[in-house]
């Protein structure tokens, strides 16, 4: 099959008057013989031969299809673009959707493990504590000093100002931003850069308190900071 292509100029008008219609091609022939015209509406035998005359081509009520602009075809190619890159740009969410569903499950069964190894050492270590001790739910507020004879389990955060003052042993399972002071065999704190400790009359290193739950532990004489978790837990 052999095939041709090329472009044709095309002029496209509606006949409201013969005569002026007839006049306009006289004068414009040079201009327009070389196109196809286009009439929509009724051709009159009179325009009808007119035309053939002339050896003018025409058609009459045809539609033909429109060519675009460059600038149209440009928009559409970007519009096509555009949408595979979308497309692709779903796909690629998509799987990362699925990647972060799997990771979560881990992390929860990674999480749930390790929650219940901490619970397990403050379980431990709360056999340490004397059967009196003390347990607080309360967040400690700015400006609150609070001393306690004996050991002490805080479930709330320590907020900067505050002070709490312990003769034994002292857990805290949410974040410490006032200061502490303890003199017990051990304490138990999660990580709180803006902390201020004092274990035994000696200033504790925050850099030390890395870990997401740390045991500060008087032996010997000698104070051991140790990490009892290392991941960050949920206490709720």
């Amino acid at each position: 099959m052999k095939n041709r292509q090329y472009s044709v100029k095309v002029l496209e008008t509606v006949i409201d008057d013969e005569d002026k219609f007839i006049e306009f091609f006289n004068t414009h022939y040079m201009l327009f013989k070389d196109h196809l015209i286009v009439i929509n509406g009724e051709i009159s035998t009179n325009i009808q031969n007119y035309l053939e005359e002339k050896e003018l081509k025409f058609l009459n009520n045809i539609t033909l299809p429109t060519g675009r602009s460059r600038k149209a075809l440009e928009e559409e190619f970007n519009i096509g673009k555009k949408n595979i890159v979308e497309e692709n740009e779903y796909l690629e969410l998509k799987k990362k959707l699925k990647e972060i569903e799997f990771e979560n499950g881990v992390n929860t069964q990674v999480a749930q493990s390790e929650l219940k190894k901490a619970n397990s050492e403050i379980e431990k270590l709360s056999k340490k504590l004397d059967n009196g001790f003390t347990v607080m739910d309360t967040m400690i507020r700015s400006g609150r000093e609070l001393k306690i004879e004996g050991d002490l389990l805080l479930l709330n955060r320590v907020n900067s100002g505050a002070t709490i003052q312990t003769s034994g042993n002292l857990i805290v399972t949410q974040v410490v931003e006032g200061a502490l002071r303890c003199n017990g065999n051990f304490m138990m704190i999660t990580v709180s850069p803006k902390a201020n400790i004092v274990f035994h009359g000696v200033v504790v290193d925050n850099s030390l308190l890395e870990n997401k739950l740390n045991r500060i532990e008087l032996k010997n004489r000698e104070i051991y900071i140790t990490p009892v978790i290392k991941k960050e837990i949920n206490w709720a």
